[in-house]
């Protein structure tokens, strides 16, 4: 199984148990995103520990390679001198060094593919865990709208469920109610009160006309 077969499994696992405790939707994609962060954080590590090995590789090929070019230059320069014993077991050096710089530049080739595939890999990660991160905020804005219609709707049915619109008509009732007892009542003092009492009354409240004849006498005027 590979790393990335590994992480996902981790996710899945993750979402799974946090789906089943049924969970603050917010509090979940929160934990579900700090998880893959860590683990994005393990990936990388990993593919780092598999760049260093092909470079090794690499490096341990090229080595063998330059070891067998100096065999191959000494069995010359040993040849060039008379010396063909020496010239057959510089060549068996070289042939050492040439069979390992074949082997590490098969193992190099393949690591260098490996990385390769792992670098694209990870890529593909990283975007996912980013498109993930948007996912993310969307399902938290939709989480709240959904919470804010659900408490108005339940605050609208709370509201028609205690006849809270009622109490104010049945108010209004009670005070317009008071308001025609309290007309009545004075309607009644007036049609009680005796007839010649009413007369005098309205003699001694004055009259206008009168007012003025006095002010323009007052005056000087006429």
């Amino acid at each position: 199984m590979s790393i990335f077969d590994r992480v996902s499994r981790v996710f899945k696992a993750n979402v799974n148990a946090a789906l089943d405790k049924a969970e603050d939707p917010e509090k979940m994609l929160n934990q579900i995103t700090t998880e893959m962060q860590e683990q994005l954080v393990k990936v990388k590590q990993q593919v780092a520990t598999t760049i260093a090995l092909e470079k090794r590789l690499h490096k341990d090929y090229e080595n063998s390679k330059e070891q067998a070019e100096s065999w191959e230059q000494k069995a010359t320069l040993a040849l060039q001198q008379g010396k063909e014993d020496l010239a057959r077991e510089a060549l068996v050096r070289r042939n050492e060094h040439g069979g390992l710089a074949e082997d590490y530049k098969a193992q190099w080739e393949k690591q260098k593919a490996s990385v390769e595939a792992l670098k694209e890999n990870l890529r593909t990660l990283e975007r996912k865990i980013e498109e993930a991160r948007r996912k993310k905020e969307l399902l938290i804005a939709r989480q709240k709208r959904a919470k804010a219609q659900k408490l108005i709707h339940e605050t609208m049915s709370g509201m028609k469920e205690n006849s809270a619109f009622e109490s104010f008509d049945r108010m209004e009732q009670k005070v317009a109610d008071a308001e025609a007892r309290a007309d009545a009542t004075a309607e009644m003092t007036e049609m009680s009160q005796d007839p010649l009492e009413k007369e005098f009354e309205d003699l001694g409240k004055g009259n206008v006309d009168d007012d003025l004849a006095a002010l323009k006498a007052k005056m000087g005027t006429n």
